[in-house]
């Protein structure tokens, strides 16, 4: 239940966020003072022509409430016109904001916020996009895991049973314990995908160790840094060592640093528009960040009808068919691109996007390691 609380504040925080990038407009009460609170000017409005505050301001238990209301889903209209220019013209969208159309609609960032910590307070709830109703990993893979799982356990015995016989040699002995520890770290994996919890305890498996081993789980150089490589070395060792801890910190890091996907983006949009004039970083990273905002509310969405039963097959057409056509058309209106330009760096794009994922998982995995 503790988890749930944490994701709802998740929820909440990233709105809050969202609208501290994202202030209101529109939104005050009648004027019901003659000067401004905050800094003092004569007003002559609504809103303060000097610092921008509102002229009335709450100090009722209710207003708290209506400003948490206010910036989960910005009552203001803003969100309601940028959610459906975002879901069905995106590029459209792109194009009115980088041209100065700012007060109608949500900035990029402000989106992106709200998205990425929405997306993983939903994700807690439900397991992910692609989870079912159960929560569980999806059957085609579950069966995977099965048969995998099964063979694992078969050698488990098998290597059990040669450790039992006495008469074996000190010499074999300790080859067939390493490689039993190897065979149930790998079974704890399995299981800790199916399940979230290994199957064998992990001091079981240390303590197992034949007295004076140590397994480093990476060898050589990595970085030519000398403290840093010994850093990451410790790092997966801890990692290999209790699994379940680096998962949470992969998908902490992974809520942490999801930021990062638009500067790594914005070089490959860069070069997948090159011969496009007139159009600035500042409006790749416009593009960049709507567009990731769009595959985080999507992932949101596959997350909540997968957990109402939606079969695994729509949901992964769906999956398929969804993103390269929303960047289509992204692509060929914000930049006013011809149907053969705008497909021709979709493909483009397509492959620097799988390119953006790696490096982001690579750094991932990296401060993972780093602890």
């Amino acid at each position: 239940m503790s988890g749930e609380l944490d994701a709802a504040g998740t929820a909440i925080e990233g709105a809050l966020l969202g609208a501290a990038v994202e202030p209101a407009h529109g939104n005050a009460q009648p004027v019901g003072a003659t000067n401004c609170l905050n800094c003092g000017s004569v007003l002559n409005g609504q809103f303060c022509s000097a610092c921008g505050q509102k002229a009335h301001v709450h100090r009722t238990l209710s207003a708290i409430w209506h400003d948490i209301l206010h910036s989960v889903l910005h009552f203001d209209g803003k969100m309601w016109r940028t959610l459906p220019m975002l879901l069905f013209k995106p590029g459209e969208l792109t194009r009115r904001y980088v041209h100065g159309e700012r007060a109608k609609f949500v900035s990029p960032m402000a989106l992106f916020l709200f998205s990425i910590f929405l997306m993983f307070a939903v994700f807690s709830f439900t397991g992910g996009p692609f989870s079912n109703a159960e929560g569980s990993v999806p059957d085609a893979v579950q069966r995977d895991f099965n048969s995998e799982a099964a063979k694992l356990d078969k050698e488990i015995r098998e290597t059990e049973a040669k450790l039992a016989d006495v008469k074996i040699p000190p010499a074999a002995k300790l080859g067939l314990q390493a490689k039993l520890n190897d065979l149930k770290s790998d079974r704890n994996g399995i299981a800790f995908a199916q399940t979230g919890k290994p199957l064998y305890p992990d001091n079981n498996i240390r303590n197992s160790t034949p007295s004076g081993a140590k397994v480093s789980v990476i060898e050589g150089s990595v970085t030519g840094i000398d403290w840093l490589d010994n850093a990451v070395r410790k790092g997966g060792e801890k990692m290999v060592a209790n699994p379940s801890l680096a998962f949470y910190k992969l998908q902490s890091n992974g809520y942490k640093f999801a930021w990062l996907l638009i500067p790594l983006s914005l070089p490959f949009v860069w070069l997948a528009t090159l011969g496009v004039r007139g159009h600035p970083f500042y409006d790749h990273a416009v593009f960049t960040t709507y567009s990731i905002s769009f595959m985080c509310l999507l992932f949101l969405i596959f997350a909540i009808l997968g957990k109402l039963g939606v079969s695994e097959n729509a949901l992964g057409l769906a999956f398929v068919l969804i993103p390269p056509l929303h960047l289509y058309k992204q692509l060929r209106h914000a930049y006013s691109l011809t149907r053969p330009g705008a497909l021709i760096r979709l493909i483009i794009l397509s492959f620097f996007i799988w390119m953006v994922l790696i490096l982001f998982a690579s750094i991932l995995l990296f401060l993972g390691m780093l602890g």
